[in-house]
């Protein structure tokens, strides 16, 4: 038994759902089924979320409509009246609970609201994919995973209670794979112990796929994506890209640690733990070999691999009175960066300074820019972008390079980083 994962490109319009029955048919049988949203729904309400939270709640419904409309168009599409009219009430009540999440939007309590909203992209996306899979009869049980995950409270990026988590996964879904039944579920979402919604951090449908193969003990999970499978480096950024047909846990939890979109940063460790291959396939040509990773492959050779983050902001903490930058003041500094949960991406200090390259969400960086200003002189460079390369050369470093301006450059022996305009 094995986890496959869709993405929202893979249900992005009724045609490529469709082509997913006979990928799902194929595989061994039962599986679990974990699907996110429609693409661009996260968006969407991403953006009803910004509006309820700023006090335009007229907007966000008025968004919330349409997003609503894209749904039961699509279940028209794709689904036969009797199972459309099964949708439609299933949905009904989905849309019933966003709306109150809408209403209950506050601005202080941003993160929060957020997580109440996105959630509901991948509860309405998996309940049309459960009534299509049941109109093509195939026999499989639809499951909230917020019933499954239990996490702490730290909205947006919530910690699974793995213990607890467990059981209900074994309890809840492993009963019914036992039982010969195939599963439908969410990914990206759970919730806390008061079953309030919460979501896992960006892209984290790839976690929820490994923790549920780790929980139950699976043999493989399987990314369907709408490339060949994973390349060195992201097709719409550079050229010339290459699809690896082997690579390690470790190479694969570095590129995602230093922001490559293709894997979550959190979904290797609980494959790697228990040894569970990860496959990336192509759902546009399922006959492609794609990608495996895994402990250990037969090539320790592998491209160079280039990760670029954009949109970062590059901040410098100097101290006032010229004292040194020491373990006194470097932990003060790290104790902010935790309590406001801003994941740094390129750190240096020298005799006076810090230097910290981090993501720029507006709110987190002024915040953390008032807090140390209290003590230190804080300068931010704006616009800045992380280039990382493991397995670079001298030629890919220059070609990547050249014409910008370098801000800030480290290396190791297999790893540049260049913070550059």
């Amino acid at each position: 038994m094995q986890v496959y994962k869709f993405g929202g490109a893979s249900i992005a319009t009724p045609e490529r759902m469709e082509a997913l029955l006979p990928v799902i048919k194929e595989a061994k049988q039962p599986v679990i089924l974990v699907v996110s949203a429609f693409g661009k729904t996260t968006n969407a309400l991403e953006l009803i979320v910004d509006n309820a939270c700023k006090g335009d709640k007229q907007n966000a419904l008025k968004l919330v409509h349409e997003l609503e409309q894209q749904h039961v168009d699509y279940a028209k599409t794709i689904l036969d009246e009797e199972h459309y009219k099964m949708a439609h009430a299933a949905l009904n009540e989905y849309f019933t609970e966003l709306q109150w999440a809408i209403d209950g939007a506050d601005a202080a309590r941003y993160d929060h609201s957020y997580d109440q909203v996105v959630c509901m992209g991948e509860i309405l996306s998996t309940r049309i994919f459960s009534y299509y899979l049941a109109q093509r009869g195939f026999s499989h049980e639809w499951i909230d995973v917020r019933d499954v995950l239990r996490t702490d409270d730290t909205y947006r990026d919530a910690k699974v209670d793995w213990e607890y988590s467990q059981k209900q996964a074994q309890d809840i879904i492993g009963r019914q794979l036992k039982a010969g039944k195939s599963i439908v579920t969410q990914g990206f979402i759970g919730a806390t112990a008061d079953n309030t919604s919460v979501t896992l951090g960006r892209e984290g449908s790839d976690y929820t796929a490994a923790l549920l193969a780790a929980m139950l003990g699976l043999e493989a999970v399987t990314i369907w994506k709408d490339v060949p499978g994973l390349l060195n480096a992201d097709p719409k950024e550079f050229k010339g890209t290459v699809k690896i047909e082997a690579i390690t846990y470790h190479e694969v939890i570095e590129m995602a640690y230093y922001g490559a979109q293709v894997i979550h940063p959190k979904t290797i460790k609980p494959l790697q733990n228990n040894n569970i291959p990860l496959y990336v396939k192509c759902f546009l040509d399922k006959n492609l070999k794609g990608t495996v990773i895994q402990n250990e492959v037969n090539s320790i050779f592998y491209p160079p691999l280039i990760v670029l983050k954009k949109d970062q902001v590059l901040l410098q903490v100097t101290t006032r009175d010229f004292s040194f930058i020491t373990e006194d003041n470097l932990s003060s500094i790290y104790s902010i960066l935790h309590d406001l949960k801003i994941k740094v991406n390129l750190i240096q200090n020298a005799a006076i300074s810090f230097v910290a390259c981090v993501d720029r969400k507006e709110d987190k960086v002024q915040e953390l820019m008032d807090i140390l200003s209290k003590d230190y002189k804080v300068f931010r460079n704006e616009d800045v972008q992380l280039l990382t390369i493991r397995h670079y050369t001298p030629e890919i470093l220059f070609d990547l390079t050249k014409s910008r301006y370098i801000l800030l450059e480290q290396k190791t022996r297999q790893t540049v980083q260049v913070i550059m305009k």
